[in-house]
């Protein structure tokens, strides 16, 4: 059972190709270039959202925001809020779901953060391992919990994003499953529920990406 249960996040093979990876790029194929062209109420929307990250993680960013890095990171939020709504369609693979992909964004975006503040200040990342105000008896295992805490930040990062992917589509196969073997009654409370679990799912796809993006530009901020 737990084995047909995981199936839905295997990707499948077509003439020996696995193709699924491919449904990451899909949005290049989906949105013309017209869309990009032509003001519509969509175009404007997108825009605000977009406008209104680029305030908010300029302020987090601080004096580095104002040289455009902030668009890295709202690339980064448009890329995995795209993924989590795919995978929410049938028959669309959900590549967030995979330590694959979180891991292959947060892990070269961690290195490249400590490799910049190791390198250009050296100083301010030996006084971020000590917090202001720690006892000198207490400096040593400080260091170690801050250095343990800064090492494990990819990882929490990419199995935070996989790991709320899987358990909303989890819990929508498990109720999908029992619906044949249901009453007329009880199918329709599960489609309800089914419903509701979807826009729930949604809010979720919504708010992890933002919790990616917000995370990655603090990190970023605190080696400046």
């Amino acid at each position: 059972m737990m084995t047909n249960l995981f199936s839905v996040f295997d990707p499948s093979a077509i003439f020996n190709l696995s193709l699924n990876w491919l449904s990451t790029f899909l949005g290049l194929l989906m949105i013309p270039s017209i869309y990009w062209l032509m003001p519509s109420r969509y175009n404007i929307f997108w825009n605000n959202i977009l406008l209104t990250l680029h305030k908010e993680f300029k302020t987090l960013l601080g004096p580095s925001g104002h040289n455009g890095s902030s668009f890295i990171f709202i690339s980064l939020f448009s890329l995995i809020l795209f993924n989590n709504f795919m995978g929410l369609f049938p028959y669309i693979f959900t590549s967030t779901s995979h330590l694959t992909l979180t891991l292959s964004i947060a892990l070269p975006l961690w290195l490249s953060f400590m490799l910049y503040g190791w390198i250009n200040h050296t100083q301010h990342m030996f006084a971020h391992l000590v917090p202001q105000g720690t006892p000198a008896i207490l400096m040593p295992f400080m260091v170690c919990i801050e250095t343990i805490s800064n090492v494990i930040r990819p990882g929490t990062l990419a199995v935070r994003l996989t790991a709320n992917m899987i358990a909303g589509h989890l819990l929508l196969t498990l109720l999908g499953n029992t619906g044949p073997s249901m009453s007329y009654f009880l199918v329709t409370f599960l489609l309800i529920t089914q419903i509701a679990l979807l826009v729930l799912e949604s809010a979720v796809a919504m708010i992890q990406s933002y919790v990616f993006a917000v995370l990655s530009t603090l990190y970023s901020s605190e080696v400046n």
